[in-house]
C-alpha cells in the first residue's frame, strides 16, 4: 500500500468544512502534527474542540478535495505551504490567526522578504492610481516587495509598480488560487504569477464570497512591515487593513488628499488617528530605515515643454477636480481654445477626465 502524501493530513484538516482555523490550531497545539490528531481518536479530539467538531473532523470525507489540491501543487509554479513548513512566512506567525495552509502561485521566497502593503480604493482617481504605481515602483526599487489584494484601482496599480522593480509584488486574494477575480485583472494575475506571487488561504474553486475579502486583509497586513493607504473612503476596507496592521504592530502610512475628495477622508482619518503622513516614497523608506534608490523623486511625471496656455490651464486646474465651465471662468479662454489645450494636456498625460465630465491635474 502506498504511503500517504505528507501534505494529505494537513489538507484534510484545513478542508474540513465547519472546522475553523482557530479549532485547527487548537488541535495542532494539543497533538503536534495533523496525522497525530487523527490517530488520537474521538475522545481525545473531543476533549480539545468538543464532540460535534470531533465527529465532523473524523466523519467528513475530504479525499476528493485533498487529491485535487495535491494535483494542483504538482503543477509548475504551484506550492502548498503549511504551518509546519520551514518556508512558511515567519511574519504570519506573528498574527493572531495564521492559516494552516497557504496556496501559492509563483515565488514563495517573496513571502519572507521585507515588504510593504499598498492598498486603497477600487474606484480610485487617475491621480490616486498614478501615486500608487509610482510609490510602489520606488519602494520595489529599494528592495521591498509590494503586497496588495489584486482588486481594481489602487491594488492593481500597486502591483504594476511592484513588478517594475526588484522587490516585485505579492497578491493576497479572496478566492481560491485557481480563480482570477476580478476577470479584468487576468493579464495582471498572470504577470504576478510569473514574476511575483499569488497567495490564498481558501480552498481551490472558492469563488469571490464577500466575507472572504475582509478576512484576507489580515494576511496583507501580516506579510508586510507596514501599510500605505493611498486613497480610501471613510468606510473603505483599506481602513480594516490599516487597523489590522496596527494590531500586529506594523507601521501605517497615509497619503493626504483634497479636503473635497471623499476618497481622501479615510486617509485623513487615519492621519488623525496616528498614521504617518507621507508625501513621497522617501518618507516611508526613511521611517523604515531603508536606503533610498537613486531615481527621480516620486510623484514627478517629468518636465514637459508646454506652452504658456498649458501653464495657464494647469494653474487654473489646481489640484482638485474641476468642471469645464469653471475652467472657462478661471482662465478667460474661449471654450474652443480651452478644449484644444485640454486635449493636448490629456495626450501628454498631464490631465485626466473623471466621471461627470470633470477634469483633474496629474
Amino acid at each position: 500500500m502506498a504511503e500517504p502524501h505528507p501534505l494529505a493530513p494537513w489538507l484534510r484538516l484545513s478542508l474540513t468544512p465547519g472546522l475553523g482555523p482557530a479549532s485547527q490550531r487548537q488541535l495542532l497545539a494539543a497533538f503536534g502534527l495533523p496525522h497525530l490528531i487523527y490517530d488520537a481518536g474521538y475522545g481525545a479530539i473531543a476533549s480539545v474542540v468538543g464532540g460535534p467538531a470531533a465527529r465532523l473532523l473524523l466523519d467528513h470525507d475530504s479525499r476528493a478535495a485533498v487529491e485535487q489540491a495535491l494535483r494542483w501543487a504538482e503543477e509548475p509554479g504551484n506550492t502548498l505551504l503549511t504551518l509546519g513548513d520551514p518556508a512558511y512566512p515567519a511574519s504570519l506567525l506573528e498574527i493572531p490567526d495564521p492559516p494552516v495552509c497557504l496556496y501559492v502561485k509563483g515565488d514563495t521566497g517573496l513571502l519572507s522578504r521585507p515588504a510593504l502593503a499598498v492598498v486603497g480604493a477600487r474606484s480610485a482617481t487617475p491621480q490616486g492610481e498614478a501615486n500608487a504605481e509610482a510609490f510602489a515602483a520606488c519602494l520595489s526599487g529599494a528592495g521591498l516587495s509590494i503586497v496588495s489584494g489584486m482588486a481594481l484601482g489602487i491594488d492593481a496599480a500597486a502591483h504594476r509598480g511592484g513588478l517594475s522593480g526588484p522587490g516585485s509584488t505579492v497578491a493576497v486574494i479572496g478566492t481560491g488560487a485557481d480563480r482570477i477575480y476580478p476577470a479584468r485583472n487576468g493579464d495582471l494575475a498572470r504577470r504576478i504569477a510569473a514574476a511575483g506571487a499569488i497567495v490564498s488561504e481558501f480552498p481551490l474553486g472558492m469563488g469571490p464570497l464577500a466575507h472572504n475579502f475582509p478576512r484576507r486583509n489580515r494576511l496583507i497586513a501580516g506579510l508586510a512591515c507596514g501599510v500605505l493607504v493611498v486613497e480610501a473612503a471613510v468606510k473603505s476596507g483599506s481602513l480594516i487593513t490599516a487597523r489590522l496592521a496596527t494590531d500586529c504592530g506594523r507601521e501605517v502610512f497615509a497619503i493626504p488628499g483634497s479636503i473635497h475628495s471623499p476618497l481622501a477622508r479615510g486617509c485623513h482619518r487615519l492621519i488623525r488617528d496616528g498614521a504617518k503622513l507621507v508625501e513621497c516614497a522617501e518618507d516611508i523608506l526613511e521611517e523604515l530605515r531603508l536606503a533610498v534608490p537613486k531615481a527621480a523623486p516620486i510623484g514627478e511625471t517629468g518636465h514637459f515643454q508646454g506652452g504658456a496656455g498649458d501653464d495657464k490651464v494647469l494653474s487654473a486646474l489646481g489640484h482638485d477636480p474641476v468642471d469645464v465651465d469653471t475652467l472657462v471662468h478661471r482662465t478667460s479662454l474661449t471654450p474652443e481654445a480651452l478644449s484644444a489645450i485640454l486635449l493636448s494636456l490629456e495626450l501628454e498625460g498631464r490631465v485626466a477626465r473623471l466621471p461627470g465630465g470633470r477634469l483633474q491635474r496629474l
